[in-house]
């Protein structure tokens, strides 16, 4: 009875929002609370004060706190699935591909708490285990795809081992993430993470796709420069 006066209440409140419409909104404001503070320290109180709704409100569409970490990992996923398919179709070349993904990649490390994966990891196990096979499975076939695109093109060398680089690249990702490897450098994990790939492309270019970096890089300093003018 308690639940439903609470749902009615929350209807009466937001007249004009759907289920779905409540449902996604709690799952955009755990997100953007779990990317800021981490997994562990977002609590449903914290989320359901942010949103000015009840607590009860939030276990109508969630079940526990896992669940909720559970859709929010997913729907990231699924964002980000949609990104790399935008970047592949996209893009002029494969290195163009990269750089698309470091503008990505520095967006959203630049709001994303280190302790996440972590947190994820030793807390919300499930998730975790989504994670590993979405790193394992997506983000290296991503990279694999990438890599002999460009080798394709001419723009990566030929002598690639293509499998073995693909799994350290994913691998390489993670490093940003490490506490003990970002606490050291006291570094933006978006100023690492570019710093990475950056460095795994260096390694992978022919002539003509290092001088490909070189004009990327040049164009992404202008268009930095503009911005800070604007």
């Amino acid at each position: 009875m308690e639940t439903l006066v609470t749902f009615i209440v929350s209807v009466v409140l937001h007249p004009n929002m759907t289920d779905t419409d409540t449902g996604l909104r709690i799952r955009q404001k755990a997100h953007e609370l779990f990317m800021q503070y981490g997994l562990r320290s977002v609590s449903m109180d914290d989320i359901a004060n942010s949103l000015g709704i009840s607590k009860k409100t939030i276990y109508l569409y969630f079940a526990d706190k896992d669940e909720l970490v559970d859709a929010v990992v997913e729907s990231e996923f699924q964002k980000n699935e949609r990104i790399c398919e935008y970047d592949r179709s996209n893009s002029v070349n494969a290195v163009h591909e990269i750089f698309m993904a470091i503008d990505m990649m520095v967006e959203m490390f630049s709001s994303m708490n280190p302790a996440l994966i972590f947190d994820m990891q030793k807390y919300y196990p499930k998730a975790f285990l989504k994670f590993h096979r979405y790193k394992n499975d997506f983000l290296f076939n991503v990279v694999r795809d990438n890599i002999l695109r460009g080798i394709k093109e001419g723009l990566y060398r030929t002598d690639i081992h293509v499998d073995i680089i693909s799994r350290f690249r994913v691998e390489s990702m993670m490093m940003s993430f490490n506490p003990e490897f970002n606490s050291k450098l006291k570094l933006s994990m978006a100023v690492i993470e570019e710093e990475l790939i950056i460095h795994f492309l260096f390694g992978l270019v022919s002539v003509e796709g290092y001088h490909l970096i070189l004009q990327y890089q040049q164009e992404r300093t202008n268009k930095n420069v503009n911005d800070a003018k604007k």
